[in-house]
């Protein structure tokens, strides 16, 4: 049996350091870095040359971005409060980093954590637009924009039920945008190899919200899983992964991604396993853990895969 994973408390952490990397809730992070990867196998997949130097530069603005995104959410979610009443949640998946809660920051560090990370993710940005083209400063003021207004007040996009949305664009963005790194321009290429793992991506945000949805819609914080009826709300889980694998079967059909590709999709039978679950236990949010997991194991499984079939059919 896996040993339950202990909450945050200030004694914890040795160092400032440690202190403020884990605030940023790193093992997120990794859903970043895996969309960069898929990125820049894109591009070299499409006959690209990859500059090493803005290579690493892009993955580093990138996981900057998300890690003040995380921090800002959980300044805003312990605003609204949220976080404070969330006593279904499983850690560390749903309920936030609990930094907040559990005295380790406090909200006026935690605030200016996050914002001091995506000034950091500016300054870094402007340097790469002059490297690169003014286009890709458009891309990452949105990219930027969307990370922002999901939780931040007045716009508060996924209280709106517009979250999920938000999501799948930031997600897809982020492929785009490293692939526009290298390319030096915008590319539909980047969207046919990025769709399926933003789909999988918001997927893995949309199951989180079932073990927080009696807390959020307390909080007044209504995405989607706090809109819909329960019983159909499940419904979309299922609804995210097949458009995934449809997306999948569709552009190794025209041509737009080589006959391996088949293979990625593979790690989406972890999704329909997880549907199964949510389907059982979605009242039931204690039970949720194993469809979390597998959740995540399908996207990034797919996305490695993925990488690796168009690296291997690189020219």
């Amino acid at each position: 049996m896996n040993k339950p994973v202990t909450e945050p408390v200030r004694a914890s952490f040795t160092n400032l350091i440690s202190l403020y990397y884990f605030a940023t809730r790193p093992a997120f992070l990794s859903a970043t870095l895996v969309a960069c990867m898929l990125g820049l196998a894109g591009a070299a997949y499409s006959g690209v040359a990859i500059q090493p130097l803005t290579a690493v530069m892009t993955v580093l603005l990138a996981l900057l971005v998300h890690a003040g995104v995380n921090v800002l959410n959980d300044y805003f979610d312990a605003l609204n409060g949220t976080d404070a009443s969330n006593f279904e949640r499983l850690y560390p998946f749903t309920g936030g980093s609990r930094f907040i809660q559990n005295g380790v920051l406090t909200l006026t560090q935690t605030m200016y954590f996050g914002y001091l990370l995506l000034a950091a993710a500016m300054l870094g940005g402007l340097w790469l637009v002059f490297q690169v083209s003014d286009g890709l400063l458009l891309l990452g003021a949105l990219g930027m924009f969307i990370g922002w207004a999901y939780s931040a007040s007045p716009l508060r996009l996924n209280s709106r039920g517009l979250g999920e949305l938000c999501v799948l664009l930031g997600f897809l963005g982020m492929v785009a945008g490293t692939d526009f790194v290298q390319r030096r321009s915008f590319s539909f290429e980047s969207l046919i190899v990025g769709m399926p793992y933003a789909l999988l991506v918001t997927n893995l945000l949309y199951i989180n919200q079932f073990p927080d949805r009696k807390a959020d819609a307390s909080a007044g914080k209504h995405h989607l899983v706090v809109r819909l009826p329960l019983n159909l709300a499940v419904w979309l889980y299922l609804l995210l992964a097949v458009l995934a694998l449809l997306w999948i079967t569709a552009m190794v059909g025209i041509g737009h991604l080589p006959d391996l590709t088949l293979l990625s999709a593979q790690p989406l039978l972890l999704s329909v396993r997880a549907f199964w679950l949510l389907r059982q236990f979605a009242a039931e949010p204690e039970k949720l853990l194993p469809a979390i997991k597998l959740t995540l194991a399908s996207m990034l499984s797919h996305a490695l895969l993925l990488t690796l079939i168009m690296l291997w059919n690189t020219p």
